[in-house]
């Protein structure tokens, strides 16, 4: 799996849990809106119907997540989380001192972390992009939002084995 590129690694039940989802939403999910949305269209008057109103903004909401799950699917790498080799990688747990705290995280899709107590970052992040394809020992810096540069120390990366 290359660390350039926009792919993100998948279990293969966080893949068909997610699929599932997609596949569910954009069938039955679609036609249960449209029936609620005329439903309450009939009802009148469209500029104080409270009900037509917020069907159409569960709308935008579904359809947002099924373009999100449909490209999260399509760039997805499906298979088990890579060996950890000391190198950190996407679908890795990692082990570093984040500004002076100790931090253990799984760097990837918080997807595929779904049931889990780890905290994850994605890859896209600025810490995960600081980080991704650094080797344990190494020191980074990376900016973070509010402009801050945060000191970075990978200390170890583990094998995620789905807890």
């Amino acid at each position: 799996m290359s660390s350039d590129s926009a792919e993100t690694f998948l279990t293969q039940d966080a893949y068909d849990r997610l699929a599932a989802e997609y596949e569910r939403l954009s069938t039955t999910g679609r036609e249960e809106i449209a029936k609620r949305i005329e439903i309450a269209r009939e009802e009148g008057d469209l500029k104080e119907n409270g009900g037509y109103h917020a069907a159409k903004d569960e709308q935008g909401k579904q359809e947002a997540r099924i373009r999100t799950l449909a490209q999260l699917l399509k760039e997805s790498v499906v298979g088990e989380a890579p060996e950890a080799d000391g190198i950190v990688r996407s679908g890795t747990v990692v082990t570093a001192v984040v500004a002076g705290g100790e931090e253990v995280f799984l760097l990837g899709s918080r997807e595929i972390a779904a049931g889990s107590e780890l905290d994850v970052y994605s890859e896209a992040s600025p810490l995960g992009a600081a980080i991704l394809g650094l080797a344990e020992g190494a020191t980074t810096t990376y900016t973070a939002p509010n402009g801050r540069e945060i000191s970075v120390e990978i200390v170890s990366v583990a094998t995620y084995t789905g807890q």
